[in-house]
């Protein structure tokens, strides 16, 4: 049996999937819960097999406890090559309006160690590519918790200095006129985590 969690936003789309799944022989539905930052301790207690999640819920803990299916949209796409970053092997993704039966197999998929990809989904991540470092993506990633540079420079091992050229060269990238702005351009393409 498949244990599975389903963290999706709106009651009436968890209840018809979880409906959907739960008439299948091999799959049962352990929780049905909204997206939120207590869902992955509740879903270590759970200890599901599988959680069929939004992209909402992603942000809401840096790693899964157990694969986990990402549904997304397709501008929402290149937000999840950020998340995939850190765990592509126990993730997939597919999007929003696939039809249920491609859920269904999606999940026996994940549980059975394969790999699963919305082909839509995958070309929606590549159409822009990130012109930004692995280290202007942390500078940024932190500095969308606003901390000041002398704070990130110390997170990060860095001088201040260093951290303001990484910030300045980052706004520069994306076309931003503001800290807050290159966060938000940032997130919006996926490059770092909501």
């Amino acid at each position: 049996m498949i244990r599975t969690l389903l963290v999706l936003d709106g009651g009436l789309v968890r209840g018809a999937l979880a409906f959907v799944l739960s008439a299948q022989p091999d799959i049962e539905v352990v929780a049905q819960v909204e997206p939120g930052a207590e869902v992955w301790g509740r879903a270590a207690a759970l200890r599901p097999d599988v959680s069929v999640v939004d992209m909402a819920a992603v942000g809401a803990g840096s790693r899964f406890p157990c694969r986990t299916l990402v549904l997304a949209a397709p501008r929402e796409a290149r937000a999840l090559s950020a998340a995939l970053r850190y765990q592509a092997h126990t993730c997939g993704f597919l999007g929003h309006q696939v039809p249920p039966d491609r859920i269904v197999a999606g999940v026996r998929r994940l549980a059975g160690g394969e790999p699963v990809a919305d082909p839509e989904l995958v070309v929606a991540a590549v159409k822009r590519s990130n012109p930004l470092t692995e280290r202007e993506m942390q500078v940024l990633q932190i500095a969308a918790t606003g901390w000041p540079a002398k704070e990130i420079a110390r997170e990060l091992c860095l001088s201040p200095g260093t951290v303001r050229n990484y910030l300045s060269r980052a706004l520069s990238k994306v076309g931003a006129r503001t800290r807050i702005e290159a966060v938000r351009i940032a997130r919006d393409a996926g490059w770092i985590l909501q």
